[in-house]
């Protein structure tokens, strides 16, 4: 008999599975469905950019039982510190494709079986409605946000999933210091006088792929954590606009003092790269920020969708560069390692660092 034909006998047998025997709750999710979830939950599938991280995050990792292809990839360069931190997630079974696109035949036929799909980003990949009438399993749904315009909708995630899961305290320890960091910067950034603040810009942002020196944050939290005088702030024209590709003219005229390159730019290759575009292009040969040597590298803000750890990490980093005395404390790979460990168990800097060939927190050589 094929299987197309087993498909809906299996997902009758995993709702008999599922359901709870004797006790039930249920929670809302960010679509304001009520669902219906087991007392207790031990089991766990993570569907959608970021979903895994956030479970991370709660110390829930070791919950799941399947993972997508993502993370199974085995790339030579990992810019997810979560994933880092995890190497045994290469090893679980496979459920479906990144970005959503979960393979339902591939879930019912996994053993032990999730009891709860967490779902990032609904409206990308498998819909999570059907998601849920085609395996029986409860799929909740959260609204992955950032730490800035997007700050309830993550506390919210945290919270939504540590219901789930039994980790509420845990995100309430994970909210309260994202709360604490920013608070740190923000009071750091205030005893710095307006006019002693360099205007900058941050270039080759990663956007579900690699991109180019033009590739930028108008809403970049680390410069707004820092109160910094982010040249390309004036694009940000609503809370939805967070990415945006500017012109090589208007780089040119903002002509910032200080330059930072995310360093996942420099994985793409030849011309591609935000640093080939700096060192090569002759519309960048009259930058003074590469021409002064004041071109520095920070950690991939973007990879599988935000790396909060890494925007944390850049924050202190970029602080102590452009706020020196303000940062006089702060030794940002100390820094680096210290959210690391908070957040995903392990200090990762290290690992970054070779990875990206020792340009992270370091000043990138731009000319000869």
């Amino acid at each position: 008999m094929r299987f197309h034909r087993l498909f809906p006998l299996l997902v009758f047998v995993s709702v008999l599975l599922v359901a709870p025997c004797a006790s039930a709750r249920t929670v809302v999710d960010a679509m304001g469905r009520t669902v219906t979830i087991p007392e207790t939950v031990e089991r766990v599938i993570c569907s959608g950019s970021g979903s895994l991280r956030l479970l991370t995050y709660l110390g829930a990792q070791d919950l799941i039982v399947a993972v997508d292809s993502i993370e199974k990839r085995g790339a030579q360069v990992d810019a997810r510190p979560y994933a880092i931190a995890n190497p045994q997630f290469k090893d679980y079974p496979l459920f479906g494709e990144f970005r959503g696109f979960d393979n339902p035949e591939l879930i019912v036929g996994l053993d032990p079986q999730p009891q709860v799909i967490l779902k990032t980003y609904a409206t990308s990949g498998h819909d999570p409605i059907q998601l849920q009438e085609k395996t029986g399993i409860p799929v909740v749904v959260v609204n992955y946000g950032n730490l800035t315009h997007g700050r309830a909708d993550l506390n919210a995630a945290l919270r939504i999933m540590a219901e789930v899961v039994g980790k509420a305290g845990r995100a309430e320890e994970v909210i309260a210091y994202f709360d604490a960091a920013e608070a740190d910067l923000r009071r750091r950034a205030a005893l710095v006088s307006e006019a002693a603040r360099p205007s900058c810009y941050v270039g080759g942002l990663a956007m579900r792929g690699g991109h180019g020196f033009r590739s930028t944050e108008p809403a970049y939290a680390p410069f707004a954590f820092l109160g910094a005088r982010n040249v390309a702030a004036s694009l940000a024209t609503g809370a939805e606009l967070s990415h945006a590709d500017v012109s090589k003219e208007q780089i040119i005229v903002w002509d910032p003092e200080i330059v930072f390159l995310d360093v996942a730019t420099t994985r793409l290759s030849g011309q591609a790269s935000g640093l080939e575009e700096l060192r090569t292009d002759p519309a960048y040969a009259g930058l003074s920020a590469a021409n002064k040597g004041r071109v520095y590298g920070v950690l991939p803000y973007n990879s599988y969708t935000q790396n909060f750890d890494s925007i944390l990490a850049n924050a202190y980093f970029i602080g102590k560069t452009l706020y020196p005395e303000a940062f006089a404390d702060v030794e940002p790979v100390a820094k680096a390692d210290e959210i690391y460990t908070f957040l995903v168990g392990k200090p990762v800097f290290d690992r970054l660092q070779s990875d990206f060939e020792g340009m992270v927190f370091a000043p990138i050589k731009v000319r000869p």
